[in-house]
């Protein structure tokens, strides 16, 4: 914190009372609390700005401080220290006035009704009122969510510390570990302050076959040996429901087929993809006419599908 009372008000100091006021208020103005809700450096300025005020603004203060008996929180200095409190023990009466912020009557009245509402009395309360205006912590909460939820959007009621709950949108297309914000569901702030807010982290659930890769999601689609060779008609699952896709004959496993707009929501507009990659698999039970069917299957010297695999 600067020292120099003149220097943080911006006034010379033979400068009158009228100007210091002017100043303070001008000063005030800008960086009061109210003004500037949240604003951690503009509160601290505020408080600098204030006490430099309590102490030029009243003539015996400013007179000390001059004199270096006092430094810009109306603190004794050495060895005025001693003599006044010598001073006290003797009958004479004791410089410091708890009393705290009395240098705000002078105000005009648009912003003397900010300055009434900062409160706080007794040798115990905080000159500016501060507790009245704090704002409450922020709470902190985690959320499962399934996978389909996620991508799609839903209202889902999330359990508070309190005990109670509360529905909390979410959003089409969230991602696992998103904070969601929720403005005033926090922690109660001072009488007149903002209460905090909830933040609530995202857990996306893991879905059985769908994977989320950016703004697309990525699923495996298996197909029988016949589906690959003639091709047809199969059944696609998409997180809006399923979808009949035509598959080309002689498709190969690692084939990935594109569904422009299905995949998640994009923020601003629009959709990513579903990117289908089709697995040829066989029947779960041996099938003895496709065992007879491929020991009949002529065997092809140029067929080598691990050819690239040749070091």
């Amino acid at each position: 914190m600067r020292q120099d009372p003149y220097e943080i008000l911006g006034v010379k100091q033979d400068a009158s009372q009228k100007d210091i006021q002017s100043a303070f208020r001008k000063l005030a103005k800008k960086y009061h609390p109210d003004l500037n809700p949240g604003d951690r450096k503009a509160e601290e300025i505020f408080k600098e700005i204030s006490a430099a005020n309590e102490i030029v603004s009243d003539e015996e203060k400013r007179a000390r401080f001059d004199r270096g008996e006092i430094d810009i929180n109306g603190v004794e200095r050495a060895p005025f220290q001693q003599h006044r409190e010598y001073a006290g023990a003797n009958g004479g009466e004791a410089f410091f006035d708890e009393g705290g912020f009395s240098q705000f009557g002078g105000f005009d009245d648009i912003f003397a009704s900010f300055m009434s509402r900062r409160g706080g009395s007794g040798p115990n309360a905080s000159p500016f009122g501060e507790a009245q205006f704090r704002k409450g912590a922020d709470a902190h909460y985690t959320m499962e969510v399934s996978f389909l939820d996620a991508i799609n959007g839903t209202t889902a009621p999330v359990s508070l510390g309190s005990g109670s709950s509360l529905d909390v949108k979410i959003p089409a297309g969230t991602r696992d570990g998103q904070v969601l914000r929720l403005r005033g569901k926090g922690v109660k702030g001072g009488a007149k302050g903002h209460d905090g807010d909830a933040l609530i982290e995202i857990k996306v659930k893991p879905h059985p076959f769908f994977k989320r890769d950016g703004d697309d999601i990525r699923v495996e689609i298996p197909i029988t040996i016949r589906e690959a060779v003639l091709g047809g008609k199969i059944r696609v699952p998409t997180p809006g429901g399923y979808l009949n896709v035509t598959l080309k004959p002689h498709t190969n496993t690692g084939t990935t087929l594109r569904l422009k707009g299905k995949g998640v929501t994009k923020i601003g507009s629009g959709h990513g993809d579903l990117l289908a990659t089709i697995k040829i698999v066989l029947p779960e039970i041996p099938d003895p006419d496709l065992t007879a069917l491929m020991e009949k299957w002529p065997e092809r010297s140029n067929e080598d599908p691990r050819k690239h695999l040749n070091l």
